[in-house]
């Protein structure tokens, strides 16, 4: 009986002792290695001047031709309404919505209706997805251009900065970070802004 508690006991102190080991110490300090390894998760978005202007995982309202236009909304970019509007692909409301964007977008951008792709023209299932197709970012660089002053070639390079590609090259559809995107473009225009203020004498 002896014997036998002995055993147990000396089975339950080298369990105790192999736990302590891969769950008290292994496995915190392979935490803490990944967090070192890894880039940082802040998503946060800082102007010229290190300010936090938004997040890379939230869309942006934007105003204004001079700025690169994210997916349509129905909280209307809100956190606090984020949501779809649960319109069947039926609905003549969501249709009528539809055939808005389009004319709208038509208009804006001088291109044919039939160019605009479906993202241009439907919410996502948030409403504050920050990314675009690519096709809807290159619909939009003449305008961006035009109305900034910026080459087209000076936008496209800030679309291709702000480009995804696939996971592992097959896993999703290449995508544009249109929040970030505005964002290198306002750093950008500052940037212009500060050069025209200063003296010729002072580069």
């Amino acid at each position: 009986m002896v014997t036998l508690l002995t055993r147990q006991l000396l089975t339950g102190v080298k369990v105790l002792a192999v736990l302590t080991l891969v769950l008290g110490l292994a496995y915190p300090l392979s935490m803490v290695a990944i967090g070192t390894l890894v880039p940082s998760q802040d998503a946060s978005i800082r102007d010229a001047s290190g300010q936090v202007v938004g997040n890379a995982h939230l869309a942006q309202e934007v105003t204004g031709d001079e700025w690169f236009y994210p997916r349509p909304s129905a909280g209307e970019f809100d956190g606090l309404a984020s949501g779809a509007s649960n319109l069947a692909a039926t609905s003549p409301e969501l249709l009528a919505d539809i055939r808005v964007r389009r004319a709208d977008i038509a208009a804006r951008e001088h291109v044919d209706p039939a160019a605009i792709p479906a993202d241009a023209l439907t919410a996502s299932a948030s409403g504050l997805d920050p990314d675009i197709s690519p096709e809807y970012a290159r619909l939009q660089i003449a305008r961006v251009a035009r109305e900034t002053g910026i080459s087209e070639r000076g936008v496209e390079a800030m679309v291709a900065k702000n480009t995804a590609q696939p996971l592992l090259g097959f896993i999703g559809e290449p995508h544009v970070n249109v929040t970030t995107l505005n964002n290198d473009l306002a750093n950008s225009l500052a940037d212009s802004s500060d050069h025209r203020t200063e003296s010729p004498g002072t580069h």
